[in-house]
């Protein structure tokens, strides 16, 4: 599953922050996810997320998974499942799902300040975090309150990247401009909105583009199949 579903350690610079500033970030989100997730009730677990085809349960043991493998594991596990990635993303959520919606949730909460990742940047990491918490705040009710200048570097990250999902290709001939903070990019026809809108829109969830306006909506619209 992807959320469509370079960095080093020191100082920020003109392409961004660096990791050692990205990582408090990325475990602010996932504490923030965590105590919204702990009262709820069995059938609440089970709710279908925005993540096509998976529970909230489900989404939350992925991000569990891969807040868990090593860029080496990562590695073993692709060559295991013959480079099929979505059945290695299967197998490591599985592997994290515990028997029980609280021991999902216990084993998450275990990672929430871990550095441990797959060969991924930190900041796909951060886009992970908020997309995957989103996907599974989104159908409970739950109201998302990351800051916005966390919502906008990841913006900012899926506007320039295919790296995780199509979101670069997704948006390409589009002009996106946030109401609700400084993000903006590209030309062409409006799709705007609040800065999670767009992130979500832009990474595959078009349910999303009911929260957006302008010209382009329609056209990012049907451009949802993209992987």
């Amino acid at each position: 599953m992807n959320s469509d579903k370079r960095l080093t350690t020191t100082g920020s610079t003109a392409k961004g922050p660096q990791a050692a500033e990205l990582w408090p970030l990325v475990h602010a989100e996932r504490a923030a996810l965590a105590a919204d997730l702990a009262g709820l009730t069995d059938e609440q677990w089970a709710t279908p997320s925005w993540c096509e085809g998976l529970s909230v349960r489900e989404v939350l043991a992925h991000l569990t998974a891969g807040a868990s493998l090593t860029s080496l594991r990562w590695l073993a596990g692709v060559i295991r499942c013959r480079f099929d990635f979505d059945k290695q993303v299967a197998m490591r959520l599985a592997e994290q799902l515990g028997a029980s919606p609280a021991e999902t949730l216990a084993r998450f909460a275990r990672v929430v300040e871990s550095t441990t990742k797959p060969l991924l940047p930190v900041i796909a990491m951060l886009g992970e975090a908020v997309v995957h918490a989103e996907d599974i705040r989104g159908p409970l009710g739950l109201r998302n309150a990351s800051p916005i200048g966390t919502l906008t570097l990841v913006a900012e990250y899926y506007q320039g990247s295919d790296q995780v999902v199509a979101a670069r290709r997704r948006i390409a001939g589009l002009r996106l401009a946030a109401t609700d903070g400084p993000f903006a990019t590209g030309s062409g026809p409006l799709a705007s909105g609040t800065t999670l809108a767009l992130i979500m829109a832009t990474t595959g969830r078009m349910a999303y583009c009911d929260e957006l306006e302008g010209d382009g909506v329609e056209i990012l619209r049907g451009r949802h199949a993209m992987r």
